[in-house]
């Protein structure tokens, strides 16, 4: 599997992780660090005790990370929790919808760390 077949399969954008980060080998080893990274384990906790703090701090890590990655789909649901949470920012989303909108990041999350690490199984 290439990185492009990778990125096609989990839904990202290679091109943007390619404009971010400009060579194949760099991809590569980042895409690899987020499957084995605990970066979304601090929003995923939020799902059942939610701290505005927390989640505002977590997603926008989240949101960082995925963008440059190219993951696109999952940097837009933390960004919309960061915004949801930024200081100063009235609240839009009901707790239940927080809940959901966490939940649809952990789908889209699980997805593309199963993705990586069957490419990195078949591209070691």
């Amino acid at each position: 599997m290439t990185l492009q077949e990778l990125y096609r399969e989990i839904g990202g954008s290679y091109e943007q992780a390619q404009r971010v980060l400009r060579i194949d080998r760099l991809i590569d080893k980042h895409i690899r660090k987020f499957a084995e990274s605990d970066v979304m384990s601090e929003l995923l906790a939020q799902r059942t005790a939610p701290d505005g703090a927390k989640i505002f701090e977590s997603a926008h890590a989240v949101k960082g990370i995925c963008a440059n990655l190219g993951l696109a789909a999952i940097a837009a649901l933390a960004s919309e929790l960061t915004e949801e949470f930024r200081p100063g920012n009235p609240r839009k989303l009901t707790d239940a919808e927080v809940a959901e909108r966490i939940g649809e990041t952990e789908d889209l999350y699980r997805r593309a760390v199963a993705g990586i690490r069957r490419y990195a199984e078949n591209a070691s």
